[in-house]
C-alpha cells in the first residue's frame, strides 16, 4: 500500500474513533449553548403560552441590560470578586510554594495536605464556610470570645459579605496556583542561583532577577484559568449569602439564576447568561492575546 493510502486510512480511523465523543460533546455543550442564546431572543416565561417562540423582538433583552441597575451591579459584584481573588490566589500561591520548595517529609506531608481544598466537592467547601461564619456554632466567633473581642457576622454584614466570600474562595482555590508555582520552581536549574550567589547576590535579589522571571509565565497562566474559572463561584454565594445582604453578592450568574427561577424570567435570564459568557470569553481571548504577544517581544 502506498504511503497516500496509509495516511487515508489513518485519517479515517482517527475520524472514527473520535466521532462518538464529538457527538456527546455537541449533545451536552454545544446544543444547549445554541438553546439558550435562542431563548434569549425571547420573552420566554413557563406561564405564558406561546412566549417560548415569539421572536418578535429579538433584541428587546438586550435592550433592557444596560438600563437594569442589578445587572449593572452583578457585573461590578463579580469584577470585585474575580480581581481580588484572582490576586490573593496567585500572591498566596507563589509564597506558599516558595516556602514548601525544599525537601523534607515535613514537608511533603504539608503540600498534600494544602491540596485538601481544591479536591472538594464546591458544595462541601460552601457548607464548611458556613459551619465557620454561622456565628452559634463559628470557631471564629468562639476564639473571638475567648479574647473578649465582638465578631461581625461576615455573611449577613454589607461590610464583609464579599470579603467572606472571597475569603472562601481563595481557600478553594489557592492550592491551584501553589501546584504550578511550585512545579515551575523544581523546574528553575540551580547552576542559576549558585552563580547569582557567587556573583555576591542575595536572597531577594536571587528572587527577584533569578526565580521570578522564570515563573512569571506559570503566574500569569494560574491567573488567567483562575480568572475565567472566577465565574463560579455560585456554590458559595448560593448557600453563604443568598445574593445578600441586599446585592452586595450578587454576581451575574447568581442574578441569572434568580431572574430563571424566582421572577420566571426565562428569555431575560438567558440574555443576561449569554454577555456573561461573551465577556467571559472575550476576557480570555484578550490574555492569550497579551499571553502570545509577549512571547513573540521575548
Amino acid at each position: 500500500m502506498s504511503q497516500g493510502g496509509i495516511d487515508g486510512e489513518r485519517r479515517r480511523f482517527i475520524a472514527f474513533a473520535l466521532t462518538p465523543s464529538l457527538i456527546v460533546l455537541f449533545a451536552v455543550a454545544v446544543l444547549p449553548a445554541i438553546y439558550l442564546v435562542v431563548t434569549s431572543l425571547t420573552p420566554f416565561q413557563l406561564t405564558t403560552p406561546g412566549s417560548a417562540t415569539d421572536f418578535s423582538a429579538p433584541l428587546r433583552n438586550y435592550g433592557l441590560l444596560p438600563g437594569d441597575p442589578r445587572f449593572v451591579n452583578s457585573l461590578l459584584v463579580q469584577a470585585k470578586l474575580s480581581f481580588w481573588g484572582v490576586l490573593f490566589q496567585v500572591l498566596l500561591g507563589m509564597l506558599l510554594a516558595l516556602l514548601l520548595n525544599v525537601q523534607s517529609r515535613f514537608v511533603e506531608f504539608a503540600r498534600t495536605f494544602f491540596l485538601i481544598p481544591m479536591v472538594l466537592p464546591p458544595i462541601v467547601v460552601a457548607v464548611i464556610w458556613k459551619l465557620i461564619y454561622t456565628p452559634d456554632i463559628s470557631p471564629l466567633n468562639y476564639s473571638a470570645q475567648l479574647l473578649n473581642f465582638t465578631m461581625p457576622a461576615l455573611t449577613s454584614s454589607v461590610d464583609f459579605a464579599l470579603t467572606a466570600i472571597i475569603i472562601a474562595d481563595t481557600w478553594e482555590w489557592l492550592p491551584f496556583t501553589f501546584l504550578m508555582v511550585l512545579a515551575a520552581l523544581q523546574t528553575i536549574p540551580e547552576e542559576y542561583s549558585e552563580a547569582a550567589l557567587v556573583d555576591g547576590a542575595n536572597k531577594l535579589q536571587i528572587f527577584w532577577y533569578v526565580t521570578l522571571p522564570f515563573i512569571t509565565p506559570i503566574l500569569v497562566i494560574s491567573g488567567m484559568f483562575r480568572l475565567i474559572d472566577s465565574v463560579k463561584a455560585f456554590p458559595l454565594i448560593f448557600l453563604l449569602t443568598g445574593g445578600g445582604p441586599g446585592t452586595v453578592t450578587e454576581v451575574t450568574n447568581y442574578y441569572a439564576y434568580l431572574l430563571a427561577f424566582d421572577t420566571n424570567e426565562i428569555g431575560y435570564s438567558s440574555a443576561v447568561t449569554v454577555v456573561m459568557l461573551l465577556l467571559v470569553a472575550g476576557v480570555s481571548l484578550g490574555l492569550v492575546w497579551m499571553g502570545r504577544r509577549r512571547e513573540a517581544m521575548a
